[in-house]
Formats: C-alpha cells, structure tokens, sequence
C-alpha cells in the first residue's frame, strides 16, 4: 500500500474518531432518554403494527402518535405518579419515625412485649431497624427522585424520541444494519432475537413484579395496613427475588395482624396474598415469562437495584434491558463463533 493511501485512511479515521467523539459529547445527556424511547418502542411494536393497520392509509405519523399517547397515559403518566407517591410517603415515613408520630410505632411496642411474653430474651428493637431501613429508603431512593424538573425533561425526550422511533425505526433499522460489518441477514437475526428478548423480560418478569405490587397496594388499604403504596413498591421489588416474592412484605403484615389482634382483617389478608397475589405469580407469570425470557431472577433483582442507581428513575427498566443485551450477544457470540455455528440457526423465534 502506498503511503499517501496509509496517510489518507489514518487522516480519515482520526477525523471520524474526532466526529464521533463529538456527537458523543453532544448526545451523552440524552442517551438513557433515547435508550428508554428505543425500549418503548420495541415492546409496544406488536401494539404499534396493530394501531398502524388501523389508521386510514396507514398513516405512519398519525400510528405513532396515537402509539405514544397511549404509552405516555397508560404507562409513564401513572407510573410517574406513583413513583413521586412512594418516594413522599417514604420521606413521610422516616420524619414520622424520627418524630416519634407514627402510629404504628405503639403497635410495634404492643408486637414487641406480646413476643417477650412467649420470648423474655427477644430483644430485636423493631422500631429501631425500620427507622434505619427508613433512614436508608430516604437517603437512596429521595436522591434518585430528587431531580424532577431533569427526569420530567428525560421523559419528554424519551416520548420524542419514542414517536420518531415508531414512525421511521424501520429505516433507522436499516441504516444500523448497513453500517454494520456482520452480513445484514444475521444483524437481522440479532435485533429479533434481542427484541424478544427485552418484550420477555419487560412483560414477563417486569410487569408481573408491578402487577403484584399493585394488588399487594389494593390488599393493604383493604385490610387496613397503613402505607399501603409505599409497601405494595417494596412488594415488587420483593417479586424479582426467587424464592422470596411478595412475602418480604406480606407475611410480616399478616403476622402484625395477628399478633395485634385484628384477625379478621389478618384473614382476609392471608387470604388475598394466597389467592389473588398468588394466582399472577403461579399462572400469569409462569404464561408471560414461557415466551422467550430466560433470565435468571436474581440477575434481573441487581439489574433493577443497579439502573435505578446508575439511570434514575428510567432504570428501572433501561438496568434489565441493558443485562438482556449483553446476554443475548454472550449467547449468539456462543452459537456463532465458539460453535463456528451460524447466527441464522438460532434465528427460529416467533415474534411476541
């Protein structure tokens, strides 16, 4: 090679390195938006082919944005809400513990000397382990909500981005593929498998953990626990444990129930934890979870705790998405260059 030419390819890709260290300069504060905008977009694409077969000549714009309205006032809206809710009643909780009006602190002293009845040695200090799980609560999950004006602007980028997702990703789609050095049948290959993927761990793992949480919430007001938002969020974090579940926080309310004497409303919480928490932990989560996620629960547990901390808010689901794509390219760089196998051989997935 002649040496105007080395010259000419080192000038070339030192200014694309240059190029492309700049737009990452430019693009870096929006990056997690932009991530959880290409996330909407790929779970709710069956929605969106749906909507788009519906809309009068099939309006690509028109399909995109009653896509993203439906998103934004189905999912982000409420989710949102809740999330400033749980975050509040936990800045309540702890300023109530430290002020000493809590009224469940006496029921906890009630708790305390009916167990020393029975245990003289029992000295656990319930009120002082939850002020410091509390104490903790307020500290970590008060700063990740901390900034709000930033997380509302996150949001509304990722709404944008998420309405130019859905009308011009398959072209975006496209223009991946080409730039990439893999043959363009496999790159294929590998966003389908991908995008099954985030579907099964999102509605599989991610949504079932909010839908217990929620019927914990429901549970809770119904049978008279206090908290009950801030409790039914703990609950789903707890369903992303295996072997655990909703149990971390359940139990021991059935348990204060019982101990405090309220045993009809202890009953009647046995009884919805076992039947309608239970029945979308053995039927529905077994049913969504069969349709392409293979990931162990506990990494999808560190994956939510990890974003939440890294991302924010959105990290919620951008933590599981992100674990879900390192173990899909693990799995293909398996069948496709250890085995000396093709990409195309693990390409038989049905869309969900």
């Amino acid at each position: 090679m002649k040496l105007s030419r080395v010259v000419e390819y080192v000038f070339f890709f030192g200014l694309l390195g240059l190029a492309g260290y700049m737009v990452w300069l430019i693009m870096a504060p929006f990056v997690s938006a932009l991530a959880l905008a290409a996330i909407i977009v790929t779970i709710c694409h069956p929605l969106h082919e749906r909507i788009l077969k519906k809309m009068p000549y099939q309006n690509r714009t028109l399909a995109a944005f009653v896509t993203t309205m439906l998103v934004l006032f189905v999912v982000i809206i409420p989710l949102f809400l809740v999330s400033s809710v749980v975050v509040r009643e936990i800045v309540s909780f702890y300023q109530e513990l430290n002020t000493g009006g809590l009224s469940i602190q006496s029921s906890i002293a009630q708790l305390e000397t009916t167990i020393q009845n029975f245990m003289p040695a029992f000295q656990v200090d319930l009120t002082q382990q939850i002020q410091r799980s509390a104490e903790w609560f307020a500290g970590n999950l008060g700063a990740i909500f901390a900034g709000t004006v930033s997380t509302v602007f996150a949001f509304f980028i990722a709404m944008l981005g998420a309405f130019y997702f859905f009308r011009d990703g398959k072209e975006l789609l496209e223009l991946v593929i080409k730039a990439s050095p893999l043959p363009d049948d496999e790159d294929r290959v590998i966003f389908k498998r991908l995008g099954n993927a985030i579907r099964a761990v999102a509605t599989g793992t991610i949504l079932v953990a909010l839908i217990q949480g929620t019927l914990v919430a429901i549970g809770f007001t119904f049978f008279g626990i206090e908290r009950a938002i801030l409790f039914g969020s703990i609950a789903s974090v707890g369903a992303l444990m295996p072997g655990i579940g909703t149990t971390i926080v359940t139990a021991p309310a059935i348990l204060f129930l019982f101990i405090t004497g309220d045993t009809v409303n202890a009953i009647g919480l046995l009884v919805w934890s076992t039947l309608i928490v239970g029945l979308v932990d053995n039927l529905i989560g077994p049913y969504l979870m069969s349709r392409g996620n293979n990931m162990h629960p506990f990494i999808i547990l560190i994956a939510v705790l990890g974003g939440l901390s890294l991302f924010g808010p959105i990290g919620f689901v951008i933590g599981p998405v992100v674990v879900t794509l390192f173990l899909v390219l693990l799995e293909l760089y398996n069948q496709y260059i250890v085995k000396e196998g093709s990409i195309k051989d693990i390409s038989d997935y049905d869309e969900t």
